[in-house]
């Protein structure tokens, strides 16, 4: 019997990912929870025995951690600002495709681990996977290092954006962006549906289509209806300008 070697066993991956560590500073204990991040799920169901567990829960807790550090920065700079106006900007800097932007800077898509079809694919460079990527690191920071250290890496890699978006008013997310679009162009306001939703209650995963007229243009995943209907617009919306 071939006995097949675990992914986060493995010291060429440990290796790898132990650099980039380094390389971003982050004095971690334990390499495990940081090799388990950037596992996608393609490549466990591909290759079970080698990796039985990926990244997707890991991203529930890295967004609430997130969301916790961006919200306590921008409370105490903005004193000023009104709730609504400090959760457009907290929404901006916490956007997939600002969280994916981040993640293109560190080099992280060469670290990660994906099916061979998803390989072949380009997937490397899906905007939704890195962002995700970004968020199941800061749940290995986070259980690894505790909030200290996490809300390090918030500030030292992805709250540091806050001036490009504020400069360029990219506040508006994109279900926002999709609507005044379609709005101006159709005449028509889009609607999301949830088209299947996983079990059980406490792990759901939540499938949304967005529609305009009857015609189905956008499909993607979340944690929540509101993260995977902010993701079907960015489906949606990347593809309008492709």
């Amino acid at each position: 019997m071939v006995v097949v070697e675990k992914a986060v066993d493995s010291k060429i991956i440990q290796d790898k990912i132990t650099s980039l560590l380094e390389k971003l500073e982050i004095p971690y204990k334990n390499i495990s929870h940081y090799v388990l991040a950037f596992i996608h799920r393609s490549i466990v169901n591909e290759r079970q025995d080698f990796t039985p567990e990926h990244n997707e829960r890991l991203e529930f807790l890295g967004d609430a951690v997130l969301e916790l550090a961006i919200t306590n920065n921008l409370f105490i700079q903005y004193p000023e600002k009104t709730e609504w106006e400090l959760t457009d900007i907290r929404s901006a800097l916490v956007r997939g495709t600002n969280l994916a932007s981040v993640a293109k800077n560190l080099e992280l898509p060469e670290y990660l681990l994906l099916g061979k079809w998803e390989e072949m694919s380009g997937w490397r460079d899906n905007d939704y996977l890195l962002a995700n990527v970004v968020e199941a690191i800061l749940w290995a920071i986070y259980l690894d290092l505790w909030i200290s250290k996490a809300t390090d890496f918030v500030n030292k890699y992805i709250y540091i954006t806050l001036d490009d978006i504020l400069k360029n008013n990219k506040t508006k997310d994109y279900k926002t962006i999709v609507q005044e679009y379609s709005q101006a162009k159709f005449e028509i306001t889009p609607t999301y549906k949830v088209h299947w939703e996983s079990w059980p209650d406490h792990d759901k995963i939540f499938e949304v289509w967005i529609y305009l007229w009857d015609k189905l243009t956008g499909i993607w995943t979340g944690w929540s209806k509101k993260k995977a209907q902010e993701s079907a617009a960015l489906d949606w919306y990347t593809k309008l300008i492709n």
